[in-house]
């Protein structure tokens, strides 16, 4: 509106300000016809956020016809450019390139009815400042989808790091109940059987009972270190002070355990299996050294579990040049089927198989030649 009233005070004044020179074909006075007209041409600039480039062409007409009458456009070159920008900077490159079209074809035949004379220094005027607003519109356009682009790409990170965040969490979940697993069965069924055999010794030798009431009191500290340790990551309050994992190294006090819980365990190393905490050069990988350990943590549970109380168990941990053998065999009568209820298998070896593959390793579980139960896995080792 305020385009509009500019336009219309200053129609009056166009025609001396313009061309003084009495050589040059005077506009006529302006009527009321001319007034409306002026008028159309600058009031679609209000549209020009919802209909620019329909705008822009209504402000052409009525001001071809003021040319053909001899009468001032008023502003209406300035609400040409607006609603040119406004195409150029809302709409896509096809639109804002029609608007450029009707803008210059709208300038020829206006320059073509006025029959006003016009030097090239105005028409080079004119096409510079159409191609600025113009190109100036684009760039407005290119910056704001640049900018969404940025915020779009922005979004999509966000949501990728909370999905990794979400599966980093699930993750160590299944890790934390893996090692749960292992450690709650591995202590438990050692503590019954230690339990079992102190209430059998209790009437008959009491210094016996003791001995496995003392071996229990100790498993029992012993797993709720080991939980505390493992679950330490869980809490919110501060970062856990989770002590070292254990690892090949800690094979021969869990091979007493065993054997103190009345397992009888032989236990066979062969060639320089050090642990990863132990700084050698050749060190185990720290995620083969723990697998290794809880692979033989299980398997020596299950024979102790399931073996019966006459069984005897072997041990052998041998590294070669690519590779690291773990075998664990017992010459018991193995898990009996029997007691299972049916369609349900142990967690113990599904976690066993999930920790193998895991570092590309090859497992074997199943009955062992001349009776027995045998575990046995070969983990692939990097040159270091």
């Amino acid at each position: 509106m305020a385009l509009t009233a500019a336009s219309l005070a200053l129609i009056p004044l166009m025609g001396s300000v313009l061309w003084p020179d009495s050589s040059v074909p005077q506009l006529r006075d302006p009527d009321a016809l001319s007034l409306v007209l002026a008028a159309l041409c600058t009031l679609p600039v209000a549209a020009r956020r919802l209909w620019p480039l329909l705008a822009l062409t209504f402000t052409t007409l009525p001001d071809l016809a003021l040319q053909a009458l001899g009468h001032s456009p008023g502003l209406r070159g300035v609400a040409a450019l607006i609603l040119l920008y406004s195409v150029a900077a809302h709409r896509g490159l096809a639109l804002s390139l029609i608007a450029l079209a009707v803008t210059g074809l709208g300038y020829a035949v206006g320059v073509l009815l006025s029959g006003e004379p016009a030097s090239w220094t105005d028409h080079v005027i004119v096409v510079v400042l159409t191609m600025l607003c113009w190109m100036g519109g684009r760039s407005v356009r290119l910056r704001r989808a640049y900018l969404a682009e940025l915020v779009d790409r922005t979004d999509r990170l966000e949501r990728a790091r909370e999905a990794d965040t979400r599966a980093a969490r699930a993750e160590e979940r299944s890790r934390i109940a893996r090692e749960l697993h292992d450690v709650v069965a591995h202590h438990v069924s050692v503590m019954t059987v230690q339990a079992a055999a102190a209430r059998k010794m209790l009437a008959v030798k009491p210094d016996v009972a003791r001995d496995a009431l003392t071996a229990i009191e100790e498993m029992g500290r012993t797993a709720m270190a080991e939980m505390r340790s493992i679950v330490g990551v869980l809490r919110t309050d501060g970062p856990a002070e989770l002590g070292p994992q254990p690892g090949v190294q800690d094979v021969p006090t869990l091979v007493e355990q065993m054997r103190e819980a009345g397992l009888r365990t032989q236990l066979s190393v062969e060639g320089d299996v050090g642990g990863a905490a132990e700084g050698k050069e050749r060190a185990l990988p720290p995620g083969v050294d723990l697998a290794a350990y809880r692979l033989i943590q299980e398997a020596l549970t299950n024979s102790l579990r399931h073996a019966g109380p006459a069984a005897r168990a072997w041990v052998t941990v041998r590294r070669e040049s690519r590779e690291l053998l773990v075998h664990v065999e017992d010459d018991g009568r193995g898990p009996a089927a029997e007691q299972r209820p049916p369609g349900r298998t142990g967690h113990g070896l599904v976690g066993i198989r999930e920790r193998v593959a895991l570092y590309g390793g090859v497992l074997r579980i199943g009955p062992r030649d001349g009776g027995g139960f045998e575990v046995s896995a070969r983990f692939p080792l990097k040159d270091r």
